[in-house]
């Protein structure tokens, strides 16, 4: 069988095992594009799947090659997704859209490319989502074939015992992220100083986060994934504080799953797609709270200061909840989306 196109702008260290376990299944060439700052590779031999580096402009001609049995886009690239998708429609071959948003975005770029991402929802031979939250919305706007793809990280790598002891209090939140609007880390601030737990300490991960340290706030900068895992390890609750903006909602955050393989508790709101799509489940695999709301994510704070019983019920439910989410998994969701189309090589083994 003639390989899959798979078009991408994003192919981080994280993604790797995800692609490679999917060109494993089906025989995947990956374009990518947006430059290599965007990818896993410094180099060619570095990504263990097949891969070209390609302008958006590109695509198109690429997708309606003749190459390719079927031709898989995300939902990036304002020339990318469109190229794709009329090459694929000029080859006469199958279109398969890989969509992670839940909430389209408001602003002046998002109202223009709307409509256009409406008749892709609408003309993909099948979807492939992010998870429930993704695959309602989807529907919503029209797609028919829909199937999901269970965001992963590499459970065996995050699951390790940690190497060195990063406990710095006697309660330890973690949050992992940037300084920026959407990442809620305004909220979490202030609903840290509104439980202003004893003995505990606030380790903020992540870049520029320097000009907030004090006794109780402990930045650390980025991290190496090796570095985090310890920290995963030594926290008692890892904080997901997002907030929707007019651009972006939190499609996922893969922190959760990487956190849940420690058996670490979570506090995320719903505006979170780990969330919104049922990895963290209120009371049973972590706790949800309102989007900018302070006071309930202080409530949220103090419930799991006092209940040490609640952490341990909570982390253990996350980290059973989060075995389900492999590459695996993921590229099996992939799978059934080709085999609805009678295109999966795994149906002709």
């Amino acid at each position: 069988m003639k390989p899959v196109l798979f078009v991408t702008g994003h192919a981080p260290p994280e993604r790797v095992g995800a692609f490679s376990a999917l060109h494993e299944r089906e025989g995947v060439e990956f374009a990518l594009f947006g430059g290599r700052a965007l990818h896993a590779t410094e180099g060619e031999a570095t990504l263990p799947f097949p891969h070209r580096h390609v302008g958006q402009g590109a695509i198109r001609a690429l997708a309606q090659s003749g190459d390719y049995r079927a031709v898989i886009g995300s939902t990036g690239g304002r020339v990318a997704l469109p190229g794709a998708y009329r090459g694929a429609r000029a080859a006469g071959v199958p279109f398969v859209l890989w969509a992670s948003l839940w909430a389209h975005p408001r602003s002046l770029a998002g109202a223009a490319g709307y409509l256009p991402l409406r008749r892709i929802y609408r003309g993909a031979d099948a979807v492939v989502t992010y998870g429930p939250h993704v695959s309602a919305y989807v529907r919503a706007k029209g797609a028919v074939n829909v199937h999901e793809a269970p965001q992963a990280v590499d459970n065996a790598f995050w699951a390790a015992p940690a190497t060195a002891d990063e406990r710095r209090a006697a309660f330890q939140a973690l949050f992992v992220g940037r300084p920026d609007k959407q990442k809620g880390l305004r909220y979490l601030l202030e609903a840290w100083n509104t439980a202003r737990p004893r003995d505990s300490a606030l380790i903020l991960v992540g870049p520029s986060l320097t000009r907030y340290s004090r006794a109780d706030l402990v930045p650390t900068g980025v991290l190496s994934p090796a570095q985090l895992r310890n920290f995963y390890a030594a926290a008692d609750v890892l904080c997901v504080p997002s907030v929707p903006t007019r651009t972006v909602r939190e499609t996922w955050g893969l922190t959760v799953n990487e956190a849940m393989n420690q058996a670490t508790p979570i506090i995320a709101t719903d505006a979170v797609g780990a969330a919104a799509g049922g990895l963290v489940r209120d009371g049973e695999t972590g706790l949800v709270v309102p989007a900018g709301d302070a006071t309930a994510l202080a409530g949220a704070l103090r419930r799991l200061v006092e209940n040490r019983a609640l952490r341990a019920e909570l982390g253990a439910g996350g980290q059973a909840a989060v075995q389900k989410q492999t590459f695996a998994a993921w590229a099996a969701g992939f799978s059934a989306a080709l085999a609805s189309i009678a295109l999966s090589r795994e149906v002709e083994r």
